[in-house]
Parts: C-alpha cells; sequence; structure tokens
C-alpha cells in the first residue's frame, strides 16, 4: 500500500571527481597565469595584464575549492552536526567578491589609459593571448562535468570560461592594434573584461547568498512536492514545508504531515517510508525530517505550528 514509485533516480554528487578536475584546472591556471603576466608586462598591454589578473583570482578560487572540499570532508561533531559543508559556499562567495575587487583595478587603469594609450607590442601578445584561449578551454572542459552539482565548482568553471571569452577579446584587440595602430582598444577591451568579471562575479555572490539565506534549492518545486507528499495513501495535510541546501548537491526539507483517521499506529512507518523515498527519489533531497501528526487538521494552514506525535524519517 505504502510502496514508493520510483520515477528518476538522481546521480549522488562525486566529490572525489570533482576534486581531481580542480586540481587539473589549478595546475593549468596557474601556469598560465605566470606566462600571461609575463607576456603583459614584456608587450605593456592592459588588456593581456587584466587577462592574468582574473586568472590570478581563478588560481585562487580553484585553491579556495580544493579547501573547501577538505573542510566539507571533515566529520561532525557535537558543535557542527552539518560538519563543515557550509565552507564550500563561504568559498564560492569568497571567490564571487574577488573577483569585484579585481574588476575595480581593471578599470583605474583603463581609465588612465584611455586619457593617453600608450604603445603595444601587438604580435607577441596575440600569441599568447591565444596560447590563453587554449589553456582557458582545456580548464573550462576539466570543470565542465563537475560544475553541475557543486556551486563552489561552478564558481570557478565561470570564472575560467569568463576567462575564455576574455582571451578572444585580446586577440581581437591585439590585431587591432597589429594591423591599424588603435591602441586604444588596449584599454577598450581591458573595460570589457572588467564588466564580464563583475557581471560573472555577480551571479556567483547570489546564488551563494542564496544557499547561505536557505532559499529553495534551483530545480526543487515545492508546490509539486507538497502536493506529492498530500497524494500518499494515509495522508491527510501537509503543512510547514520547507526545503534549503546545506551544500552543493545536497538538499533538505522538514515538514508536518497529517495522517487519516484510519491510519493505524502500525501502519505510521510504512507512510513515512513512503514519503521519504517520494522526497528523496523523485526530487534529490538528501536529509529528510518528517513529522507525523495524528487528528483532525482541516482548515490549519500551512505556516501555522504543530504537535503531535513525532517521527524523524532521519
Amino acid at each position: 500500500m505504502f510502496k514508493a514509485k520510483v520515477s528518476s533516480a538522481r546521480k549522488p554528487y562525486d566529490r572525489t571527481a570533482a576534486k581531481r578536475a580542480v586540481r587539473i584546472s589549478l595546475g593549468i591556471s596557474a601556469v598560465f597565469f605566470l606566462i600571461e603576466a609575463i607576456g603583459g608586462w614584456l608587450t605593456n598591454s592592459l588588456a593581456l595584464l587584466a587577462d592574468a589578473g582574473h586568472v590570478l583570482t581563478d588560481v585562487g578560487a580553484l585553491g579556495m575549492t580544493l579547501l573547501a572540499f577538505w573542510f566539507a570532508a571533515r566529520p561532525v561533531s557535537p558543535a557542527r552536526t552539518y560538519g563543515y559543508f557550509r565552507a564550500e559556499v563561504l568559498a564560492a562567495l569568497a571567490n564571487g567578491l574577488s573577483v569585484w575587487l579585481v574588476a575595480a583595478f581593471i578599470l583605474l587603469q583603463a581609465y588612465r589609459r584611455l586619457m593617453d594609450p600608450p604603445e603595444v607590442l601587438s604580435g607577441p601578445m596575440v600569441v599568447i593571448a591565444f596560447l590563453g584561449l587554449l589553456a582557458n578551454l582545456a580548464a573550462a572542459l576539466v570543470l565542465y562535468g563537475s560544475s553541475k552539482e557543486s556551486l563552489n565548482v561552478r564558481a570557478a568553471f565561470v570564472n575560467v570560461a569568463t576567462d575564455a571569452v576574455q582571451s578572444v577579446g585580446v586577440i581581437i584587440a591585439g590585431f587591432l592594434m597589429l594591423f591599424f595602430g588603435w591602441y586604444i582598444t588596449d584599454p577598450v577591451v581591458s573595460v570589457i573584461i572588467a564588466v564580464l568579471i563583475t557581471y560573472s562575479g555577480g551571479r556567483i555572490v547570489l546564488q551563494a547568498t542564496h544557499v547561505l539565506l536557505e532559499g529553495t534549492p534551483a530545480g526543487i518545486d515545492v508546490v509539486g512536492l507538497q502536493d506529492a507528499l498530500r497524494q500518499a495513501p494515509g495522508v491527510r495535510a501537509v503543512h510547514d514545508l520547507h526545503t534549503w541546501s546545506i551544500t552543493s548537491g545536497y538538499n533538505a526539507m522538514s515538514a508536518h504531515v497529517t495522517l487519516k483517521d484510519e491510519v493505524s499506529h502500525e501502519e505510521e512507518q510504512g507512510v513515512l517510508s513512503h514519503l521519504r523515498e517520494v522526497a528523496t527519489t523523485q526530487y534529490g533531497i538528501g536529509h529528510v525530517t518528517i513529522q507525523l501528526e495524528s487528528g483532525s487538521m482541516a482548515g490549519e494552514e500551512d505556516h501555522e505550528p504543530a504537535t503531535g506525535r513525532a517521527k524523524d524519517s532521519r
């Protein structure tokens, strides 16, 4: 009677694969940061230095991502019953905020150069920017799979992908300076890069803040979830339903469920198991807490608290 129907199963978040991808991307970004920074200084290209600055934030972001993975793997304790999972979200927030500082520095330097554009060694600049494009594409490709599951990895992926777009802009600016002598394109492209950095950082900041404020996880339809629980055999009503993310790929929910009068004490565990499987299998929620209540709850609003015999499905 209470057997749950499996509609779709979500694959668990593979942190081992994510850490491996981050390590590889960190190596690629670190090596190319040195190449691009030295190249930007030698060619006197602000656009190239700006791109190197963003690559440096990638290195920092990837390093913090690995550190966050280490914290998240630490065991739970009486003082931290959820462990250190939120360290990943905090790292993503720090990553997003850090790129804004880089963007501000680039805009300041670009303003100065717009007043008096200096000459740039365009040929070497184009070569270095093209190599940067290849490096960024390689790093983005490595991170792409894990970016779908982890907000922290997604932050690093967005940074690397944005770098790839920036490299295209630097290449175009290099050709314009090489063939037409339009040196003003160097600070102009730098401004565009700064805007892209600001936008990409802003998206990550908003997503991380949403998690920290315990907003509804992306991809979870709360109304649909509540309806699915209400339609379970033996259930009269569902109220005080809350969903949130503990960290990327680890969602949680709590709810009060009022049972029908005909449900016996012996049948409660079957109802609870069914509700838990609906939440975990159909909605990918890993931490489910449900309080069962008996008696008529007719007319009670969803936001009102209730008491009754409690059963935790964890």
